[in-house]
């Protein structure tokens, strides 16, 4: 680990590295899942087997008790947000990824009255939570301009989210006081030879600086702190399970913070037509999903345009509270200019606020625009 970079003494990836391939998936039984269904608390053994082979016949009996769980814990609301992508310089090489350094394509980042011009866009369509992302590049996007970025989304947004590079506990105090409140970071894959395989280069190559993001951001005075593995990178149920117990582990060393999950997959990108042998399909991720509500009832679920509007719909019917709308994944484009620079991956959701909104009521759902009142 380079000296610049904090080293906090945590001991939680050494016991989620420990858990990683404890369980065989393929080994639960039937039996395994209808007594994981029966319990008021699951264990993390229970959690293995919601997401074994053995508990897909039984889908529907979770996404029963999922449902239950989420609408007594958050009733009919779902908060709306949208994701604004200021910069796609990145110095790493991540196989996966459309921002790879060595991918050929038209890299920008906005100016500040460029920024401003998206955020008034954006609330202009009654969104008061922003989700404010950057490739990874501490030269092209460094601290103080991500900061400013996030000092002038103060003036029209109650929740602002960070899903920037990893960067040290001071740096995130610094974020916060900009008026930060949230960050996500998505460890992409727990198994740590697969993350050496496909991040090549750059500072991302370090797994436990990202690993431990999340505490450093709460160390950093961050409300919340959001988990994902990006699904289909390697076997989605280690993965899946993986995200489970590191967020409960922070969740029990840190009980004040808000914890959320994601549930991101693969999508295609620029530069990349290959297909993915470890593709995770819609009822796949559906169980995922359930499985997540199930171990973490009250943690927040977000569902991306990386899915279908149809899978989306039946998500936040389901267990996801929070969802994106209106979204363009490249730099710029909102304020009626066209896009500076060149996407991260396709979307496959592109229907507006309305639309979400008007979708969301049709399902008997209540749209959020405002779920955090800042009084400072």
């Amino acid at each position: 680990m380079s000296d610049k970079m904090n080293d906090i003494q945590s001991e939680v990836m050494e016991q989620v590295l420990a858990l990683y391939d404890r369980y065989d998936f393929s080994s639960f039984t039937q039996e395994d899942v209808r007594r994981a269904l029966d319990q008021d608390s699951i264990t993390f053994e229970d959690y293995a087997a919601l997401l074994s082979p053995a508990a897909l016949p039984f889908l529907e009996q979770m996404a029963q008790k999922a449902q239950r769980l989420t609408r007594r814990q958050f009733g009919n609301t779902i908060a709306m947000f949208t994701p604004i992508y200021i910069a796609n310089y990145c110095d790493n090489q991540c196989v996966y990824c459309g921002f790879n350094c060595k991918n050929d394509i038209t890299r920008a980042k906005l100016e500040p009255e460029e920024i401003e011009k998206e955020y008034q866009a954006i609330a202009a369509t009654g969104l008061k939570e922003v989700l404010l992302l950057t490739g990874e590049s501490h030269t092209m996007s460094d601290i103080h301009y991500i900061g400013e970025a996030v000092k002038l989304a103060k003036k029209y947004f109650s929740l602002i989210g960070l899903e920037i590079y990893p960067v040290n506990v001071e740096d995130y105090r610094y974020l916060h006081e900009c008026g930060a409140d949230f960050v996500t970071v998505f460890q992409e894959t727990y198994n740590t030879e697969t993350y050496k395989q496909v991040h090549l280069a750059g500072r991302k190559r370090i797994f436990s600086y990202r690993f431990n993001a999340q505490e450093r951001a709460i160390l950093g005075g961050m409300r919340g702190a959001g988990f994902g593995a990006l699904l289909g990178i390697d076997d989605f149920r280690h993965d899946a399970f993986s995200v489970g117990v590191h967020a409960t582990l922070i969740q029990k060393k840190y009980p004040h913070a808000d914890i959320a999950l994601s549930v991101p997959r693969l999508r295609p990108y620029k530069n990349n037509a290959e297909e993915n042998p470890r593709d995770v399909h819609e009822e796949q991720l559906l169980q995922v999903i359930c499985a997540y509500r199930l171990l973490f009832p009250y943690a927040s679920i977000t569902i991306s345009t990386r899915e279908r509007k149809d899978f989306r719909d039946n998500a936040v019917n389901i267990a996801a509270t929070k969802i994106s709308a209106g979204v363009c994944v490249g730099i710029g484009g909102r304020s009626g200019e066209e896009e500076k620079g060149d996407e991260q991956f396709e979307i496959s959701d592109p229907r507006s606020v309305e639309e979400v909104k008007r979708d969301l009521f049709r399902f008997g759902l209540q749209p959020s625009f405002n779920e955090y009142i800042r009084l400072g």
